[in-house]
């Protein structure tokens, strides 16, 4: 039988909050040893009320920490470099959460420092471990749709997150937070990109402009192949959580994702209705797990 490797994470946002809960129970081949947060009382509290054994203040302690194996990063993206090549030079395999950092030369720099530790890395692209985007991948390398010729995907928050969060110095801004998974889709998809061109605007929320951030955003792109493609990303899709892609083939289309919650359409003399995704932790959840488990 296989031993759990013994897990840490790092950062208890939103995202770090559920990837620890994840790994309490719901990841057979993962034991979490150890949570750090720069907010100590957070650490402290879901490591007591959660039992897990230790907690920490500095993400370095945790790293020293012996019996750890492996660290989950989610922290705020412009943390993640040094938190990765330290990490990576400690010997500890690593799932650090998308984007890998705020810009290339910084990306460039941690993936040299991963491959000359030798250490195992892993990027949280969960969406790839999603059911139906992963079902599309099997259909398209089989040529049930011929070859792609066309890539057209949606990301569309239905609120936006806090203006600190949303801040590119902290997060990389809409396309480099939001759009890149459907980036990372389209590569996985369709192959390399040869050129590509963005628009955005700040058309929702005028209190993004002391971030310097846009609200919308439209990617167009042209494949290596020849094939095109078109990413539309919100943080002002009132109505829900709506993440959607389509692959247009030369013998046919796929198309992957859903709106609808709750399977049930209600009908009135005027009127049919159903209720839409909340959010990503309902959206994705099974993909988080899965990829949680997938790493480990």
């Amino acid at each position: 039988m296989k031993r759990k490797i013994n897990v840490g994470v790092i950062g208890l946002g939103r995202l770090g909050n559920l990837y620890a809960s994840y790994l309490l129970g719901r990841i057979p081949h993962a034991n979490l040893l150890a949570v750090s947060d720069i907010r100590e009382m957070v650490a402290e509290t879901f490591a007591r009320e959660n039992n897990v054994p230790k907690w920490f203040k500095n993400y370095q302690d945790l790293l020293a920490e012996k019996g750890i194996d492996s660290v989950v990063v989610a922290t705020p993206t412009n943390t993640h470099k040094e938190i990765v090549v330290e990490a990576a030079r400690q010997g500890k395999a690593i799932f650090c959460e998308k984007p890998l950092s705020l810009s290339l030369d910084e990306a460039e720099a941690m993936s040299q420092v991963i491959e000359q530790s030798g250490v195992f890395f892993h990027m949280g692209f969960m969406r790839r471990l999603d059911k139906g985007y992963a079902a599309a991948k099997r259909k398209i390398d089989e040529g049930a749709i011929g070859t792609p010729i066309v890539f057209k995907s949606s990301s569309r928050d239905p609120f936006r997150p806090s203006l600190e969060y949303l801040d590119p110095q902290q997060s990389g801004g809409l396309i480099t937070d939001c759009g890149i998974h459907d980036i990372d889709l389209a590569r996985w998809y369709c192959g390399e990109v040869r050129c590509v061109y963005s628009i955005g605007g700040n058309l929702a929320y005028p209190e993004m402009n002391e971030i310097g951030d846009v609200d919308n955003a439209i990617t167009t792109f042209q494949f290596e192949s020849g094939a095109l493609g078109v990413i539309d990303m919100s943080r002002s899709g009132v109505y829900g959580y709506d993440i959607r892609t389509e692959i247009l083939g030369t013998k046919g289309t796929i198309q992957i994702g859903y709106l609808r919650e709750t399977p049930l359409l209600l009908l009135t003399k005027d009127r049919a209705t159903h209720d839409t995704v909340p959010y990503f932790m309902e959206r994705f959840e099974q993909a988080y797990i899965a990829q949680l488990q997938d790493f480990a």
